[in-house]
């Protein structure tokens, strides 16, 4: 099957098993080395559809031509390494051209059945079994296996989500209420009532963007709308308007405010929020918070860095688990380990990566990369 035979077979010595065989519509082929031959049952050759081919076989690599091309190599190995008695069995799986163009799956299994006085081997019998209904169901179940356990990455994701952004929004209130009751004047009340209307509003939009996503969770694909990254930016700067004067922080929004991008509303809002505020959490003790956010076009990608001027993390040390669920590096109280896991799905769900560069006391730049496309796949 594997050589170059010049004659087809003409006598199987084991035809009353080719029969049963047949009827299990399992085929059957065997190479005589003595007398370079091959010889396909009617079973085999009926796989394919070439049943009426009465010089299919006549080349020994009639069957081998067939085998599909990303399959060829695993195909020979496994039969080498039989003859070579790396193996006891000869078994392998491929795809077959059929007569008519189509693939078929094949499990080809096959053994030496008699060897000459120096060990070298003279027949090789084996059998072909039609398992493309198998792999067919298999990967069937794979892809449901696959939608599952997305769908329940996308819960999981979602829950992190409603705790940590609506996390934020509690602790804006609470810090704006503690404010009101200290202040002096009717103005300060005033102003600050202004900041509780406007916390107020963002929380209203957040939760509208939590229930897109409850909407979206039973579809294919995640919605998408052509989203202005400035903007995004900036109505982030309002949202965490608290927390930066209290940090006396500066963000330098260098975004262009022609960037758009084809991105969930929810997730990106979540994305941008949750960088600004761990670059403001996780602060210098001797200095005041410096951020940047600048971004820069390619082709099909659009890449946003995110610097600050803070403590920074030891990479060498943390580095493996940056991005993983509860790990945290600092001794900050709040720090809980969930804002850079969830930004890193986030990302990955629309097919983007992040990664860190950062530096002890000098500070840390987030790199951010992101297929600009309205359906990333």
């Amino acid at each position: 099957m594997h050589q170059n035979p010049r004659h087809k077979i003409n006598n199987f010595d084991s035809r009353k098993w080719e029969i049963a065989l047949s009827i299990s519509k399992i085929g059957m082929w065997e190479f005589n080395a003595k007398t370079r031959s091959v010889y396909f049952s009617e079973s085999s050759k009926a796989i394919i559809g070439r049943l009426d081919d009465d010089n299919f076989g006549d080349n020994i690599d009639d069957w081998n031509n067939l085998v599909h091309p990303e399959d060829r190599a695993k195909y020979h190995k496994d039969f080498n390494d039989h003859v070579l008695g790396l193996k006891s069995i000869y078994i392998n799986k491929h795809r077959i051209k059929c007569k008519n163009g189509e693939y078929k799956w094949i499990l080809d299994k096959g053994q030496i059945v008699e060897r000459d006085v120096d060990g070298n081997y003279l027949r090789f019998i084996g059998t072909h079994t039609d398992i493309t209904e198998q792999v067919e169901n298999e990967d069937k179940i794979n892809n449901t296996l696959n939608i599952t356990t997305e769908q329940n990455k996308k819960l999981k994701n979602f829950a992190h989500i409603v705790t940590h952004n609506l996390k934020e929004h509690a602790a804006n209130f609470e810090s704006l209420l503690a404010f009101y009751n200290e202040a002096d004047d009717d103005t300060e009340k005033n102003e600050l009532i202004s900041h509780l209307n406007h916390v107020a509003n963002s929380l209203n939009k957040t939760i509208n963007n939590l229930k897109q996503i409850v909407s979206v969770q039973s579809r294919k694909e995640t919605d998408t709308e052509l989203l202005n990254l400035n903007d995004f930016i900036e109505e982030s700067l309002q949202l965490l308007d608290v927390i930066i004067l209290k940090s006396n922080a500066t963000i330098y929004n260098r975004v262009s405010k022609n960037v758009c991008i084809y991105y969930n509303s929810a997730y990106l809002e979540s994305i941008i929020q949750n960088l600004l505020s761990n670059a403001i959490k996780y602060k210098h003790p001797h200095r005041d918070p410096v951020i940047k956010i600048q971004s820069h076009t390619k082709k099909d990608s659009i890449i946003i860095t995110v610097s600050d001027n803070g403590i920074g993390l030891d990479l060498e040390k943390f580095g493996k688990d940056i991005f993983k669920l509860y790990k945290t590096f600092h001794t900050n109280k709040n720090s809980e380990g969930v804002g850079l896991y969830l930004i890193k799905n986030q990302i990955e769900a629309y097919k983007g990566t992040i990664s860190i560069n950062s530096t002890v006391n000098v500070g840390t730049t987030f790199t951010i990369t992101m297929p600009n496309k309205k359906n990333p796949t």
